[in-house]
């Protein structure tokens, strides 16, 4: 059974916590990986091409023989073709493999991205990524700068969730040494490729990940702190504690959120 200390808000130690059980659980980063994508997979909209895309044409093919315009004996394709339309005439429409035509094989909107898993192996999922955030190894090969902090993860006292100031905010996480960190987050790139046309055109970096037991006024306050995610516990996800599908995200949980994410606890009371 691990415990952590519990600090103040000025960065000092005022008592221990037991971390639950559901701390205890193997890393398994094959599990975190297949929970990830199902989360992130529900996300994705859904999007096709028009079904009458490239069918908009008046072409259409005379097959009969002894028709004036036929297309039989001579040396055309059999496609469908434009007639009586000037210097557009016998040209070809609506095939793939024709200009302005269909597509081949164009996305169809009625398919499911969605993934499906178990709702165990979600849970074990879970318990596996708040695991990982007890590995220090697992939580620097992120890219997370934990040089200065003598534990992880760090756990905060419930005032933590009434701080409602932006700036406050930040100099409460200084004082945990998490200088580096906050300047880590504050930088972004700009993103190499067809996204910069696409709405994203910067790449940021994630931060700690804030798991709160109830918001009393900092989800506010961190929301303007680049990088820095925030979450109520009863609402965490694997994506949140693995983005990316690579587990040991450096996390802040505050006391009672530590008591809250007790889910071996909650499958007994059940």
């Amino acid at each position: 059974m691990h415990s952590l200390p519990v600090f103040d808000l000025n960065g000092k130690e005022k008592g221990k916590i037991s971390l639950p059980e559901t701390f205890s659980e193997k890393v398994r980063i094959d599990l975190i990986r297949r929970a990830v994508l199902a989360e992130v997979s529900k996300s994705r909209k859904a999007y096709g091409s028009d079904p009458l895309a490239g069918h908009r044409s008046s072409a259409h093919y005379h097959g009969r023989r002894s028709r004036r315009d036929t297309q039989m004996n001579r040396e055309l394709a059999r496609m469908k073709r434009i007639h009586g339309q000037g210097f557009l005439n016998l040209t070809v429409r609506v095939v793939p493999q024709a200009v302005k035509g269909r597509k081949a094989h164009p996305p169809k909107p009625g398919k499911k991205w969605a993934l499906k898993i178990n709702k165990k192996e979600r849970r074990k999922a879970l318990k596996s990524a708040l695991a990982a955030t007890l590995d220090k190894d697992l939580v620097s090969g992120r890219g997370h700068r934990i040089s200065g902090v003598k534990h992880v993860p760090i756990v905060i006292e419930d005032g933590f969730q009434k701080i409602s100031k932006t700036s406050e905010v930040i100099k409460t996480l200084e004082k945990f040494g998490l200088e580096e960190e906050l300047e880590r987050c504050g930088k972004k790139k700009v993103r190499s490729g067809r996204g910069k046309m696409r709405g994203r055109k910067y790449r940021t970096r994630r931060g700690p990940l804030v798991v709160i037991e109830k918001d009393e006024g900092v989800r506010k306050a961190l929301g303007n702190v680049q990088g820095i995610d925030v979450s109520l516990a009863k609402e965490l996800d694997v994506s949140s504690l693995a983005p990316g599908t690579h587990p040991g995200r450096f996390a802040i949980f505050t006391k009672s959120a530590i008591k809250e994410l007790d889910l071996n606890g909650r499958e007994k009371g059940k």
